[in-house]
């Protein structure tokens, strides 16, 4: 069986990584259309063009294989940017991720960011031309975008790590380490020059990359849907005895969501379900302003409520991984219902049916 040359393989990795790439450039901006555009979130959008800097990295690698020492050194020249766009778009995806590492935070989400990866990148990229179209080996390109590229990997590496973590997904998590890890590989053969190794390890990298976007495209979607706040009738409320929690069923994605609460939040919300299971009408009154001494209200005031639903919801979903409109107000509006007639009463609207309190 003959063996393939240098030539052959550089022309099948060219248009394996064109056409695979340009899919999935598709692929994440159809994700984005479809999802990513209603949530006003454009880390799709960013990694998208990420991947499509890689397919026209491959195009360059069918258009310049056969043009002798100067269309190397343009490839490489070619290659070399292309990589440091890829790495700048990766970057400017990352203040999009809604989980960041909190030692990262600040500067991700800070106003400084596009200058904090922009400015390092003309660094990058103004030798890079210089060297493009005056220097004589196409080597002595390589090592800038190498370094641009170790950048984002120390921020991609813990963003995605975050991430996943945080949704519940750590062998995903792992597999970005171990991704991460491939890479650097993969780096330090560039700056080697051992092409066959350097192409392996790159077809590698760029293949678990791009399925590592694509499972946190969907680790987005599983979020949102199991972020959704059921109707009250698919809710079901169980208090075990000798904890100061409630157990949740009804969530998507979950069999059961265990909520710990402080003594007096849990003391609130038993009242709420014993009140409904032994009483016809159910209500709970709220201490008005004016208040008369002598009777006892069963709420202090509407902030005790409020601290209520909140630490449900950073039981549910994780501290203040929530908002006010998407998860706040429905969950209020799912558990508890107002009088219409009687200002300032309040019940649990779960059906006593999927309500249970463990006494023993």
């Amino acid at each position: 069986m003959p063996i393939a040359s240098s030539t052959e393989i550089s022309m099948f990795y060219g248009w394996w990584q064109f056409s695979v790439c340009l899919f999935a450039f598709f692929c994440l901006m159809a994700i984005w259309y479809h999802i990513g555009k209603r949530q006003n979130d454009y880390g799709p959008v960013w990694l998208a063009i990420s991947i499509l800097c890689w397919a026209f990295s491959g195009l360059v690698e069918i258009v310049f294989l056969d043009n002798g020492e100067v269309g190397a050194h343009f490839k490489e020249g070619l290659r070399s940017i292309l990589s440091l766009m890829n790495s700048l778009f990766i970057l400017m995806a990352l203040p999009c991720f809604k989980y960041l590492p909190k030692h990262f935070d600040p500067v991700i989400k800070s106003k400084f960011w596009a200058y904090i990866v922009g400015i390092p990148f003309l660094f990058a990229l103004l030798p890079t031309l210089h060297k493009m179209f005056l220097a004589r080996e196409a080597s002595v390109i390589n090592e800038l975008d190498v370094f641009y590229a170790l950048l984002t990997l120390i921020f991609l590496g813990f963003v995605l790590w975050e991430s996943f973590k945080k949704r519940r997904l750590p062998l995903l998590g792992w597999l970005s380490t171990l991704t991460v890890i491939i890479t650097l590989i993969a780096q330090i053969y560039k700056l080697l020059d051992n092409t066959i190794n350097l192409l392996l390890f790159s077809a590698i990298f760029k293949t678990s990359l791009i399925m590592l976007f694509f499972a946190l495209a969907l680790s987005w979607v599983k979020e949102l849907t199991e972020t959704l706040i059921p109707e009250s009738h698919n809710l079901k409320l169980t208090f075990p005895y000798g904890k100061q929690a409630v157990n949740i069923k009804g969530f998507p994605g979950y069999e059961s969501r265990v909520v710990e609460l402080t003594p007096a939040l849990y003391k609130l919300l038993r009242t709420f379900a014993e009140r409904k299971l032994h009483t016809s009408e159910g209500w709970l009154e709220i201490k008005p302003k004016n208040f008369e001494a002598s009777k006892n209200y069963d709420i202090n005031d509407h902030n005790e409520l409020k601290r209520l639903i909140i630490a449900l919801l950073d039981g549910l979903f994780g501290k203040r991984n929530w908002t006010k409109d998407k998860h706040l107000t429905p969950l209020k509006n799912t558990l508890f219902q107002m009088s219409e007639n009687r200002e300032r009463k309040i019940r649990l609207l779960i059906p006593k049916s999927n309500i249970s309190i463990d006494n023993e």
